[in-house]
């Protein structure tokens, strides 16, 4: 059997009910025309691990990371069961593998699990059976069957994954925005779309916040040498960007507004919480500006993770906001989130002038943003 095509669709592919019969018929449609067989990533509609998050949280405040991963999970799950009776009702034969069945099997960090090896097999007899295979994101298990989760936007890492277990030499990642562009869009203005990225970047933008691109399924890409195709999320499905071996030097600024950086009283104690956040697989930068550490991406209860971690607690210092110019990197804190818009948008106008060199963190030339 020669090698399916992989989809992933986010959450903002799924704003209503009626766009699992729409995707359906694109997908069907493209089994008709193209004679291939398709595994589709599916995360949940927008907002739904977050309402499922609250309930939890209305229960205990402080849960069980085990029980965390089990509950927030399933709206992937449920994401995934829909779509794949929508492409029942439009004549085509799916299944649904969920996390426990699929073949991706990791560490027992239940939030943030390390993917540790792949049995394709599972996947491979679906695909035997079925027309269309849909797999819910982020989800997986560790050695003894109990469910895990790849950590937040990870539907990604799990495309990837699955790509590589079956052979395929590309992945398709569908989103509200069809690729990479030098900011985010939806925020700053004047963005350039970056057609060409190359796999060090890609990764670079995403371990300091771009929300384009999960940082470890790049690496995974990269690894298997599966190529990233970004797609838009709607007809014509528009190709914007592909990651891969190629791409120029590129300049950006990543600005990720759930991100935090945290203070601490010496660089003893912000090196220990780095490192208590880097082996709990919480992507982490260690700040060179002082004894600081930025947490990227949110969905982490700092306080609750530091007690546990027996660290500590660092103090609120900003939001960070990255300039990013090849290899060359510097990160600016701002006293909030508007002010981080404003520093974002102003880093963004500074870069698209070649000449000009990279603000330096914490220089002279940041504009002053009280007030903002």
């Amino acid at each position: 059997m020669s090698a399916p095509a992989v989809l992933k669709f986010g959450g903002s592919s799924f704003r209503t009910l009626a766009a699992y019969g729409d995707l359906a018929r694109a997908l069907s449609d493209r089994v008709e025309r193209e004679g291939t067989r398709l595994v589709v990533v599916v995360s949940g509609q927008p907002g739904e691990t977050e309402q499922f998050r609250e309930r939890l949280n209305q229960v205990n405040p402080h849960p069980e990371d085990e029980t965390v991963a089990g509950l927030l999970t399933l709206a992937d799950t449920i994401g995934a069961q829909l779509l794949s009776t929508a492409l029942g009702r439009v004549g085509r034969t799916a299944t649904v593998l969920a996390g426990h069945q699929v073949g991706l099997v990791t560490n027992s960090n239940f939030m943030w699990a390390r993917l540790e090896h792949t049995d394709p097999e599972p996947l491979r007899t679906a695909l035997r059976d079925h027309e269309v295979v849909v797999v819910p994101g982020g989800q997986a298990a560790d050695a003894q069957g109990r469910p895990t989760w790849l950590g937040k936007n990870s539907s990604d890492l799990s495309a990837v994954a699955v790509a590589a277990a079956v052979g395929a030499d590309r992945c398709e990642i569908h989103s509200d925005v069809d690729g990479i562009y030098s900011t985010d869009p939806h925020l700053v203005s004047g963005t350039r779309l970056l057609k060409e990225v190359s796999y060090n970047i890609a990764a670079l933008m995403s371990l300091y916040g771009a929300k384009v691109l999960h940082r470890r399924a790049v690496r995974l890409a990269q690894k298997h040498r599966v190529e990233i195709v970004c797609r838009l999320n709607r007809a014509p499905f528009t190709i914007g960007s592909v990651i891969g071996t190629g791409g120029t030097e590129a300049s950006a600024v990543v600005l990720n507004q759930r991100s935090v950086a945290l203070s601490y009283d010496s660089d003893a104690e912000a090196d220990q919480a780095f490192n208590a956040f880097h082996n709990a697989n919480i992507d982490t930068i260690r700040l060179t500006t002082g004894p600081r550490v930025a947490v990227i991406g949110g969905f982490v209860d700092l306080e609750e993770f530091q007690r546990r971690q027996g660290l500590t607690p660092g103090t609120y210092a900003g939001v960070p906001v990255t300039a990013l110019r090849g290899s060359k990197v510097a990160t600016h804190l701002a006293p909030g989130e508007d002010a981080a818009l404003h520093l974002a948008q102003w880093l963004h106008d500074r870069l698209q002038d070649p000449d000009a060199p990279l603000p330096e963190p914490e220089s002279d030339s940041i504009p002053v943003l009280e007030g903002v």
